[in-house]
C-alpha cells in the first residue's frame, strides 16, 4: 500500500482573515525608502500601492487561492477539530488492520450464516459492472433465520410479496408452476410477465424489504426498460461504497488514537480464581479478547461483548477494569436505570471486596446535591476508582482524576446526547459495551467487522430455556399462568407498556387474587418507592410485581420465574427479548405469555416480531434477535435518514448484499497518490514575473524555490506558504496567481493519482492510476455540477470534456476548479 501523500489540513487557531489585514511589511519599507535609489523606491512605492489595493478588493471579493483554502480549512474542522487529524497512516499498520477487518468480516458473516468455517461459498457469477473483477459471491440462500443481506428461496415466497430481480427490477411474485415437468416462478412486472426457472431465481432473487413499516415500493419495473433499473441500482451502490469508505475511514482513524499498553497486573491470577463460576468456552475467548486488547494494543479498546442476560458480561467487564486501575487509572460504569445501576454496584462491591484499596462508589440523580459534590471531589482527587451510575455520571461537572475505562451496559437504552457523549469518550479511552441485544448499527459493525465484537452465545449449565407461548389475551389464561407460578412458590411479573394502564391491571388482579400480596413499579415513581418495591418483591414479601418495561435491566429475582406481557405488540422485540431474560435466572423452568389484543388489528411488523421472540426460544440467541430485528425494523436509522431512500431503491436484502460484497473488497477503495515530481502538467503557461514584482519581493529566487519545495511536500505546506506570502506582501499579481495555481494544480493531481495533464482539442486528459470505483465516488460528491457532468472515465484516464477550445490559461484556470472540487472531497475517501 502507498504511503498518503499529504496528510489532511489541521485547523488554524481562530484569528483574522489575513486578507483583511494591512501587509505589515509595507511599514518596513516605507522607512527604507531614502535608502533606496528614486527608480527603486518609486517601483516600490507603486507595488506597495498596487498590493495595498489588490488586498482590500479581495477582502471583499476572495480570489480562487483563498476560497480553496477556506474551504479546505473548513472541511477539516468539521471533521476533526483537533491537530490529530494531520497525523499520518502508516502503510503496513494501515494494511494489518485491513488484513484484521477481511478476518472479522469472514467471523462476523460465519455467524450471520450459520455455516461451520465461515468461508464465503462461491459462485461463477459476475456483478455484471466492468469494475468489479471475477470475485465469486455467497450462496443464493444464506442459513436459514437469517435477514440480513440474504438471497430469497422463491419457494418461500407468497403471492403477491414484493421481489427484486439484481438484473431486472422490483416486481410481483404470482407463483410457481410446472411447465415440461420443470418448476418456474413467475413475476409480474409493471409491463409484462416473466418467467425464470426456480434454479436461476434463487440466484437473483431477494425480498423487496424496505426500512420502517413501509413495504410497498413505489413502482414496479419494467422488462422493456432495464435502464432505469440499472439507473436505480447503480445509485444504490454508490450508497453502499460511500458508506464502505467512510467505515473505512473511520476504522483508520482508530490507529492515530495511541496509548501503550497496560501491564499485566500481578494479582491478575488471584483475582481470576476467586471468580465462583466454571466460565463457558464463550465467556474464557471474551476474556482472552479484552485482556490482548488492554495488555497487547496500543490503540484504545472499542469492544461489543454480546450475549444474554446473566450469561457473564459483567465479569468480563470487572477483569477489564482490574487491569485499569492496577495501573492506575479509573473506571466509570454506565448504566440506563437506577436499578441497573445498583445491581452492578453491589456486584463490583462484593466482587472487588478482598481489594480494600479499590474503592467503588455509585453516582446517579436520586442522590442530592451534597453527595454529588462530595463524590465529585473524590473523584477528581483520585480517591474513587469504579464509579457507578446513570448518565449523571456524564455531566460536565464530572472531573476524573486518571480516567482509563468506560464500560456501557445496554448501550441502546440512553438517548442521543448521551450516546453522543459516549462516542466522544472512545477517542481518548477504552471503552468496554455490554448488550444482549445491541441496536442495529452496532450490530452492523460488529458484523462487517468495523467493531470488534465478543459473542457469548453458550449458556451457563445451570441455564434452561424459558418457555414462551404468544396468544390473544383473556383474563382466563393469565390467571391461569400466574397461579401455576404462584403454586409452586414462585413470584411473577406482569408487564404492561403504558403507565395508564396499570391501574385496571392491578385492579383486575386484586380482584381475581384479594390474598396475593402485589406491588408497582413504573418510571413515574419515585425512585425510592421502585426500590422499596423491588426490595419486597426481592425478599419474597411481594409475590406479583405489576410493572413497565422498567424492569427490562437491572433486577435479579431468582424466584420470579413467570413472566405475563399484556399488550405485547406494543414492546420492540429486543424489549421483548431482555424481558423474557427476567425470568427462569435461578435453573428453575421459566415462563413467558406474550398476549396480545386482537390478532386482526396486528400490523405485519407487530406480527412478525411476535412471531421471531417466539421462534427464538432457546438460550443465547440475542444475537439473532438483534439480527432478527434489523431485518425487520429495517436500517434506515443505521446510518441516518438520508440512506433511506437509497435503501427503498433496490430494498433491504439486495442493500445489503451489496453492502457484505463491497465490504470483502474493501481495498478496492484506496486512493493511491503519485509522487508530485512524477507529474507532468503539458500547459504553456510562462512563469514569468514582472519586474516592478520582482523588485518589490526580499529575496525572489529563494522565494520561488520555498514554494516548490512547499508544492513538493503537501497540500497544507503550500497553503500554509501562499498565506504566509500574502500576510507580508498581500494579494500577488496575475503573473504569480498563474504560479501558484500551476503549484496547486500538481500538488492535488498528485494526491489524487494523476501522473499526467494534457489537452487535446476540446478534452482535457488526465492519466490516473485510480480505479472506477473511487472516481464514480469521487465524482457523485463533487459539489458543482458542470463537472460532474463534464468527467468521465475510460481505462486509466479520466477525461474533461470542454465546450469550446480554451487558451492555456483559461485550462489552467479549469483545471485548478475542477481538481479542487475533486481534492475537497478526498476527506471521504481512503488515503493511505
Amino acid at each position: 500500500m502507498a504511503a498518503a501523500a499529504a496528510a489532511p489540513i489541521p485547523p488554524r487557531s481562530a484569528s483574522p482573515n489575513p486578507l483583511l489585514l494591512r501587509p505589515p511589511v509595507l511599514v518596513v519599507r516605507r522607512l527604507r525608502l531614502r535608502l533606496l535609489p528614486p527608480r527603486r523606491a518609486r517601483l516600490v512605492v507603486a507595488a506597495a500601492a498596487a498590493a495595498a489595493t489588490t488586498a482590500a478588493a479581495a477582502s471583499v471579493a476572495p480570489d480562487d487561492i483563498a476560497q480553496l483554502n477556506h474551504r479546505l480549512r473548513a472541511l477539516v474542522r468539521r471533521r476533526d477539530a483537533s491537530s490529530s487529524a494531520a497525523l499520518s497512516v502508516d502503510p503496513a499498520q494501515a494494511e494489518a488492520y485491513l488484513r484484521m477487518i477481511r478476518e472479522q468480516q469472514r467471523m462476523g458473516l460465519r455467524q450471520l450464516r450459520g455455516d461451520g468455517d465461515g468461508a464465503a461459498s462461491q459462485e461463477g457469477e459476475s456483478d455484471g459492472d466492468g469494475d468489479e473483477g471475477g470475485g465469486g459471491r455467497r450462496k443464493g440462500v444464506v442459513a436459514a433465520g437469517s435477514s440480513l443481506g440474504h438471497r430469497v428461496d422463491p419457494r418461500e415466497l407468497e403471492a403477491g410479496e414484493y421481489v427484486v430481480h439484481k438484473k431486472v427490477g422490483v416486481g410481483k411474485f404470482v407463483c410457481i408452476s410446472a411447465e415440461d415437468g420443470l418448476d418456474y416462478v413467475f413475476i409480474q412486472y409493471a409491463d409484462a410477465m416473466a418467467k425464470l426457472a426456480v434454479d436461476q431465481a434463487a440466484r437473483m432473487l431477494y425480498r423487496y424489504n424496505l426500512p420502517h413499516e413501509k413495504q410497498r415500493p413505489r413502482n414496479l419495473s419494467k422488462l422493456n426498460d432495464p435502464s432505469t433499473w440499472e439507473k436505480r441500482r447503480l445509485k444504490g451502490k454508490l450508497a453502499v461504497q460511500k458508506m464502505v469508505v467512510n467505515l473505512m475511514e473511520l476504522y483508520l482513524q482508530r490507529m492515530r488514537q495511541k496509548r501503550p499498553p497496560y501491564p499485566k497486573p500481578v494479582g491478575m491470577d488471584q483475582f481470576t480464581a476467586e471468580f465462583p463460576y466454571e466460565p463457558t468456552p464463550d465467556q474464557n475467548q471474551a476474556f482472552i479478547d479484552v485482556d490482548k486488547d488492554l495488555t497487547e494494543r496500543e490503540t484504545p479498546m472499542d469492544r461489543l461483548i454480546c450475549g444474554d442476560v446473566g450469561f457473564g458480561k459483567t465479569e468480563v467487564a470487572m477483569r477489564a477494569i482490574f487491569i485499569v486501575i492496577s495501573a492506575g487509572f479509573q473506571a466509570m460504569v454506565l448504566a440506563p436505570t437506577v436499578i441497573l445501576a445498583k445491581q452492578h454496584y453491589d456486584v463490583m462491591s462484593e466482587r472487588f471486596s478482598n481489594y480494600p484499596d479499590i474503592k467503588v462508589a455509585m453516582f446517579s440523580g436520586a442522590q442530592t446535591k451534597e453527595e454529588k459534590d462530595e463524590l465529585i471531589t473524590k473523584i477528581r482527587n483520585g480517591d474513587l476508582h469504579i464509579i457507578v451510575g446513570t448518565h449523571a455520571v456524564l455531566t460536565e461537572r464530572m472531573a476524573y482524576n486518571n480516567l482509563g475505562l468506560l464500560v456501557v451496559d445496554e448501550e441502546q437504552k440512553f438517548g442521543v446526547q448521551q450516546k453522543e457523549k459516549i462516542a466522544s469518550y472512545k477517542a481518548s479511552i477504552d471503552v468496554l459495551t455490554l448488550s444482549a441485544t445491541p441496536i442495529p448499527r452496532t450490530l452492523y459493525l460488529a458484523l462487517t467487522g468495523f467493531r470488534d465484537a465478543s459473542l457469548m452465545s453458550t449458556p451457563p449449565p445451570e441455564r434452561v430455556a424459558v418457555r414462551t407461548y404468544v396468544s390473544g389475551f383473556s383474563k382466563e389464561r393469565a390467571l391461569s399462568a400466574i397461579k401455576f407460578e404462584l403454586a409452586r412458590g414462585g413470584q411473577v411479573f406482569y408487564v404492561v407498556p403504558r403507565i395508564k394502564a396499570i391501574d385496571d391491571v392491578l385492579q383486575f388482579l386484586k380482584d381475581s387474587l384479594p390474598d396475593v400480596p402485589m406491588a408497582v413499579a413504573h418510571g413515574k415513581k419515585v425512585s425510592k418507592n421502585i426500590q422499596l418495591a423491588m426490595e419486597k418483591f426481592a425478599c419474597g414479601e411481594v409475590k406479583i410485581l405489576v410493572c413497565t418495561h422498567i424492569i427490562e435491566s437491572g433486577i435479579d429475582i431468582p424466584n420470579a420465574n413467570t413472566m405475563v406481557v399484556q399488550y405485547a405488540e406494543l414492546f420492540g422485540l429486543a424489549q421483548l427479548y431482555q424481558l423474557r431474560g427476567r425470568v427462569g435466572r435461578s435453573g428453575t423452568e421459566g415462563f413467558a405469555y406474550l398476549f396480545y389484543t386482537d390478532k386482526s388489528l396486528l400490523s405485519k411488523i407487530a406480527t412478525d416480531r411476535l412471531g421471531a421472540i417466539e421462534e427464538h426460544s432457546d438460550l443465547g440467541q440475542g444475537f439473532h434477535v438483534a439480527e432478527k430485528d434489523m431485518g425487520i425494523r429495517g436500517f434506515g436509522s443505521l446510518f441516518g435518514e438520508q440512506q433511506s431512500g437509497d435503501v427503498a431503491n433496490v430494498g433491504i436484502d439486495l442493500f445489503f448484499d451489496m453492502l457484505f460484497d463491497s465490504l470483502s473488497k474493501v481495498d478496492q477503495f484506496c486512493l493511491i497518490p503519485v509522487p508530485y515530481k512524477d507529474v507532468q502538467l503539458d500547459i504553456n503557461i510562462s512563469s514569468r514575473l514582472s519586474s516592478e514584482y520582482i523588485s518589490y519581493l526580499e529575496n525572489p529566487v529563494e522565494l520561488l524555490n520555498e514554494a516548490a519545495k512547499a508544492a513538493e511536500k503537501d497540500l497544507w505546506t503550500l497553503i500554509q506558504f501562499t498565506e504566509d506570502l500574502r500576510r507580508q506582501y498581500g494579494k500577488e499579481p496575475r503573473d504569480m496567481e498563474l504560479l501558484l495555481k500551476k503549484l496547486y494544480v500538481r500538488r492535488m493531481a498528485a494526491d489524487l493519482g494523476i501522473s499526467r495533464i494534457y489537452s487535446s482539442g476540446k478534452m482535457i486528459i488526465m492519466k490516473t492510476n485510480m480505479n472506477k470505483k473511487v472516481f464514480r465516488l469521487m465524482r457523485e460528491a463533487m459539489s458543482l455540477e458542470t463537472h460532474r457532468n463534464s468527467l468521465s472515465f475510460t481505462g486509466k484516464e479520466i477525461k474533461g470534456e470542454l465546450l469550446v477550445n480554451l487558451p492555456d490559461t483559461l485550462l489552467l484556470n479549469w483545471l485548478f476548479h475542477c481538481l479542487a472540487d475533486c481534492y475537497a472531497v478526498i476527506p471521504a475517501l481512503v488515503k493511505y
